[in-house]
């Protein structure tokens, strides 16, 4: 894609400004989880000694956030690996919420007892997300891999629900799970009032490890696949038709400008590594990108190191003539953060994303009653 020199000129100045606007941001406190799920791009065993070294400590967290807060943060979302094998877990979230910070979690539910329960009760989070990974002990524990992971997802699950403690449900579109992905969202909906999402699009390991993203490959959907889920889902279909018929950028119809990032990395939001590493977004890890806040200061990170990567310009012609001018990269995973876990390369082409977005596109063709589908032009194969 491709954005004017003024456009482009405009978001560094209001980078310059960017202590008045309200930020999010995500904070990873352990990559550890007592689950050994085939598809996931972080996770480290429970009781990993050095992962657990190399987490932030309390104080680290409760400085990082007060900078945050004071650069004007609205938003947290504590994740992981999973959050609640943190025993200072409540410290963390609680000194988050007292610094004013809407915290939101994420979470298997598997570890939930009657204290975290209580707690939230009386400190309520503004959201809690739990992913359902199947509805019967076979599938949920094949993504797992940890005997007893089922019952005790619907242990904990249980309590929340019947605490009353507002619940949030989601899934992964599995090779392992992909049997019984219509239990899931019918469990889910049944359980949440209709709050439900599901992602089909898995990207890479962080750490780069070749064994577990052989196995993230082998959970990957084939593109027919995904859109026969997403055309079985209103809405789903109904998002896909409402919003993703524009580029994400209008103006990068214009060849003035050749910077490499034009996605939404480290504009409004960022997010934090367990062991303190910065990112523009939760993706990004190529060498150069990244900013160690054990070093400096998040301050530091936002307003000088977020502008320099943001204005790093292309090197790749051909990126720039194929992924950077495609039609359709609203319905497409690659972006430079994608691309490299992919392909080592900012600006590598994954023919796997290129091949469910022309599949979404087709499907959008043939189910929507706009015609502006019918226009957008089929890209070159």
């Amino acid at each position: 894609m491709y954005c004017s020199i003024e456009t482009q000129q405009h978001w560094l100045e209001k980078m310059v400004e960017r202590k008045r606007i309200p930020l999010s941001f995500s904070l990873e406190i352990t990559a550890r989880c007592n689950n050994n799920c085939r598809h996931c791009y972080i996770n480290l065993p429970a009781e990993d000694p050095r992962a657990r070294s190399a987490e932030l400590t309390l104080e680290e967290i409760a400085d990082i956030a007060e900078q945050a807060v004071e650069m004007g943060a609205l938003t947290c979302l504590l994740t992981g690996g999973e959050p609640l094998l943190r025993p200072d877990f409540p410290d963390i979230y609680l000194g988050l919420k007292r610094k004013g910070l809407l915290v939101s979690v994420f979470t298997n539910a598997t570890l939930i007892g009657e204290q975290h329960v209580e707690f939230w009760k009386r400190y309520p989070p503004r959201d809690l997300e739990v992913t359902v990974y199947g509805v019967t002990r076979a599938t949920y524990e094949a993504v797992t891999r940890r005997p007893g992971a089922f019952d005790a997802f619907q242990r904990g699950l249980r309590l929340l629900l019947d605490n009353g403690i507002s619940v949030r449900l989601k899934t992964m579109a599995l090779r392992s799970n992909l049997g019984e992905l219509h239990h899931i969202a019918d469990f889910c909906r049944r359980y949440t009032e209709g709050l439900y999402r599901f992602d089909p699009l898995l990207h890479l390991r962080y750490d780069g490890n070749p064994r577990r993203n052989a196995e993230i490959l082998d959970e990957r959907l084939r593109p027919e696949e995904i859109v026969a889920l997403e055309r079985a889902d209103p809405e789903r279909l109904s998002a896909l038709n409402e919003h993703c018929h524009h580029l994400i950028r209008e103006e990068s119809r214009d060849s003035g400008c050749a910077h490499l990032f034009h996605c939404g990395a480290g504009v409004g939001s960022f997010a934090i590594s367990y062991d303190g590493v910065f990112r523009l977004c939760d993706s990004l890890w190529a060498h150069g990108t990244t900013f160690d806040l054990r070093r400096g200061t998040l301050s530091e990170a936002w307003l000088d190191f977020v502008p320099w990567v943001r204005n790093l310009p292309s090197q790749n012609l051909q990126s720039r003539q194929t992924c950077g001018g495609c039609p359709l990269i609203n319905l497409c995973l690659s972006c430079p953060a994608h691309a490299h876990l992919e392909t080592g390369e900012m600006e590598g082409t994954t023919p796997y994303f290129c091949a469910v977005a022309r599949a979404r596109a087709a499907m959008l063709r043939e189910t929507s009653h706009v015609s502006r589908w019918q226009r957008v032009p089929r890209p070159v194969t």
